[in-house]
Parts: structure tokens; sequence; C-alpha cells
């Protein structure tokens, strides 16, 4: 009961007129992000994320605003997939199987619909698993000491680079890079570390600056470089003869898939990527030979969509219950909350129940938004596949410098913002993924927090890190994580290429 009360206080939050105007502008724009192939949802929340501050938005506007926008580049990353053969991003490998070919049997409309209603139920799925979920997670963390979260941060990393990780190696060097960075500026004992004597340096590099330099600058260096001038193949949208019957026929695989889908978000570093997977796989298995997968089954399209979807509400779990990121998204949004001083974690729950409930309940709202959005807006949606670059790189470019200037008005900010662009343009050249370096700049205070506070508490004995049963579980888990990759990561990967026979993008 007092979770039901909690969530109607959120409803009285989320429906607030400008709450519930900047739902519908987020979830928009958020399907407009998702339809562009391969800048996907942390880009797009990154992005974004500039225009909020610029904005002078609330902390919970501004969060219901961007997990709008998650939410929507989730949805969107299904257009191209369908009419264009090209995935969104990573979870939307495995809509194309028979999006697709559906697209081709002149069903566009109905693949279109199908993978909206799909991703509507698994979106409904997840919150609702969110909503019970949540709470109870939140008050086991409350047990936690600071040997516990430095072990769990630990975890953290050492899942991060997930079942779906390209290499493992990489996703370490990667999230040394971001610890590295995050020593940057003055400690809690007033020494200076790596500022070499410029003033900006002193309070350390800021989250934002460096998650827009990393994701959308670079993100358009990429298109200058390989999509400028580039052609897509257009595809015509059929009229809409979706019937209730077509519905029903997918709301098993529609259910099937939000509940895979959830369990994987909720997992550190797996995302929604292995939520698609997972999804499309067991309905093949399910159907069997009753089924034309690969050839335009609509199953084939609801169960990697429900999947996907509700990983991604599935991932805010660890998010807000123990301030560890599900996804890549989920870990730029991590990094919103912490650059409006709220701290992610069990207590986040009693000091900021507004901002959290309100998101939760927003979630709700969103759902029912993209799905009205989603069907009659298609049209408009997949006109935007036919935008050049040459267009859209100067609205993009504007957003990012404009709302980083808005922030401090610092020129030095906005050089930095292009360093980072240039590193991660170089980076992601190098295959080495950039949400462990974010993670790493976001974990890396907290987690030198902790460590110096248990060391405290022992007077300098290490032993208290792994002194408890909670924390040898949480040891053991990291371990896991770390070498997991090495085994189930290749023939995963393998089964991925077999089935999409194509590779795909950093995913969410």
């Amino acid at each position: 009961m007092e979770t039901l009360g909690y969530l109607i206080d959120g409803f009285g939050v989320a429906l607030a007129p400008h709450n519930l105007m900047f739902a519908l502008l987020g979830a928009f724009l958020g399907t407009l992000i998702g339809a562009l192939p391969g800048l996907g949802p942390a880009n797009g929340v990154a992005i974004l994320i500039p225009l909020a501050f610029s904005l002078g938005l609330r902390p919970e506007t501004a969060l219901i605003m961007l997990t709008a926008v998650y939410a929507g580049a989730m949805y969107g990353g299904r257009i191209s997939s369908i009419l264009l053969n090209i995935p969104g991003d990573e979870p939307a490998m495995m809509t194309c199987l028979d999006g697709y070919p559906m697209a081709r049997k002149g069903k566009a409309a109905e693949a279109l619909a199908i993978s909206a209603v799909a991703s509507f139920i698994g979106s409904l799925i997840a919150t609702v698993g969110l909503i019970l979920l949540a709470p109870v997670l939140a008050d086991f963390a409350l047990t936690f000491g600071p040997a516990e979260y430095f072990a769990l941060f630990l975890l953290a990393f050492a899942t991060l680079g997930g079942i779906t990780g390209k290499n493992p190696m990489k996703t370490v060097v990667a999230a040394a890079i971001g610890l590295m960075i995050a020593t940057v500026g003055i400690d809690n004992t007033g020494v200076q570390r790596y500022t070499f004597g410029v003033l900006e340096l002193y309070e350390g590099v800021d989250f934002i600056i460096a998650i827009v330099g990393l994701f959308a600058i670079s993100e358009l260096l990429f298109f200058i470089e390989e999509k400028a001038g580039g052609g897509k193949e257009k595809m015509t949208v059929n009229k809409l003869s979706l019937t209730w019957a077509d519905i029903r026929a997918i709301l098993p695989s529609s259910i099937r898939g939000g509940i895979l889908g959830f369990v994987a978000g909720v997992l550190p570093g797996a995302g929604a990527s292995l939520g698609s997977f997972i999804g499309y796989t067991l309905e093949k298995k399910v159907v069997g030979s009753k089924g034309t997968f690969g050839e335009g089954d609509p199953r084939g399209v609801a169960a990697p969509e429900a999947g996907n979807n509700g990983a991604s509400s599935g991932a805010l779990v660890p998010m807000l219950t123990l301030g560890v990121p599900g996804s890549g998204t989920t870990a730029v949004l991590l990094a919103l909350l912490i650059s409006l001083n709220i701290t992610p974690g069990p207590l986040m729950f009693t000091q900021n129940a507004d901002i959290v409930w309100g998101v939760i309940a927003a979630l709700l709202i969103g759902n029912f938004l993209l799905l009205v959005l989603n069907i009659p807006l298609v049209g408009i949606f997949v006109k935007l596949l036919s935008v050049p670059p040459k267009y859209l790189l100067p609205i993009v470019t504007m957003v990012a410098f404009v709302g980083i200037y808005s922030i401090s008005n610092s020129a030095f900010d906005l050089y930095f913002m292009v360093a980072f662009g240039v590193a991660g343009y170089i980076f992601r050249k190098l295959e080495i993924p950039l949400v462990p370096i974010i993670l790493g700049l976001l974990l890396g205070p907290e987690m030198e927090k902790n460590l110096r506070h248990a060391l405290d508490i022992s007077d300098g004995n290490w032993t208290i890190l792994w002194d408890s049963g909670l924390a040898i579980g949480l040891w053991v888990f990291a371990g896991l994580g770390l070498i997991l990759p090495y085994i189930v990561g290749p023939l995963l990967r393998r089964r991925m290429k077999v089935q999409t026979g194509t590779g795909g993008p950093e995913g969410d």
C-alpha cells in the first residue's frame, strides 16, 4: 500500500502540465533520434542533456524529459530496421530479420504498428516490474556498508562489457581510462591531482562535457566521414490495415519478450541487445515449425521489440536503487542525476521520492504517449530517414555547443568538449567502447570515497573489503562478470551474426 501511495504522488508530479509537455516532447524527439541509424538512445540522451540545462528545467522535469527520450529512442530504432534493413542501434538488429521481409511484402505499415504495440507491451511489463522490484531492492541496499559498495562498483565494471561485448580487454582499458580521468582535480584531502596548473581542472572533469563530447561530437565526426552523401534505399509505406486479430496473435510473443527483456535489463551490463536476442530466440523455439521466422513472421517482429523495450525500463532498476547503471543510456542518465546534485541509490527513494516516483509514473504515461505517437506519425518518421546529413549536422552541433556554453559560459568547456569528441572518435576507430569511460568517470569518485571510508574504519586493514558474506558474494559475481564474456560472449555473438547476417553499432 505504501508503494501505491508513492505511485499516486508520482502521478501528481508526472501529470503536471509542464512535465507532461516535456514528456511528450522527449518521446517525440527520442523517436526521431532512434529512427536515425547509428545514433541510438545513449547518443540521443547525451545530445539533449545540454538542452535540459539551457532551458533551466527542474530536476524532475529534466529527468522525465530525458527518460522519455530514452524510451522514444528504443521505439524509434525499429523504423530504419523495418524500412531499410539498417538497425537504428544494436538492439534493433533482431527486428531486421522479420521486419524488413514484411516491408518487402508490402506490409511495412503493419510491421511498424506491430513493433509499436509490442514495444508498448514490453515497456509496460518492465515498468510494472520496476514499481514492484525497485522499493524491495532499495530497502536491501540500505544494508550495504562502504566495503559492500566498493565491491558493488567493482561488479558494475566487471559486468559492463556484458556477454555481448566485442572485446572484454578493451572494455577494461576503457574503464581504466575513465577512472584515470576521474582522479583529475582536488581530492578530499586537498591534494591537487593532474591539474597541471589549469584553474578549470581544479574541480575535476565535468560529466556533461565529457558525455556530450564523447557521444555527440564523435558521432558528428563519424557522420562527416561515413554518412555524408550516402544514399538510402527508399521504401513505400502502405496504408495501415492492422486488425485486433493481428494484435491478439502477437500478444503472447510480446508478453514473453517483455518478461525476458526486463530480466536482461536488471542485470548490469546485459542490456537491451541481450533482451532482444533472447526474446527472438525463445519465440522461434516456442513457435517451432508453425512459424515463418526470417520470412516476415509478425511474431519475429513483436518478440525482439518487446524484449529490447522491456530491457530499457529494466535497466533503470539498478540505476535508481543501487546507483549502478544497467546500460549505456542509464549511465548517461546517472551523470544527469549527479550533475543535479541527486545521489542515486537506496536513499533516493526517501530523500527524493517525488523525483523517483514522478519518473516511474512518467514512464507509464510515456508508454501510452509513444503508442499514440508512433502509429499515426509513421509517415513523418519515415520522411526523416531521407533528410541528408548536411541538414542534420548543423542542428545537432548547435544544440551541443549552445547547450554546453549556456551551462558555464566558458569557452574552455567548448574546447574541452571538442577534445573529448576527437578522443571519442579515435577510441571508436580503435573499437574501444565509450560507455566504460563514462562509467569510470561517474563511479570513480564514489568508489574512491568508499574505499577510503572502509580503510579508515578498519585502520588500514584491507581484509575489510571481503569481511562480510554480502561483500564476498559481490566479489564472486564480479569475478564471474570478468570471466563469462570470454566464454559466453564469442558464442552469443556468433549466433547473433548467423541469425542477422550482420554486425551492428555500439548499442544501448
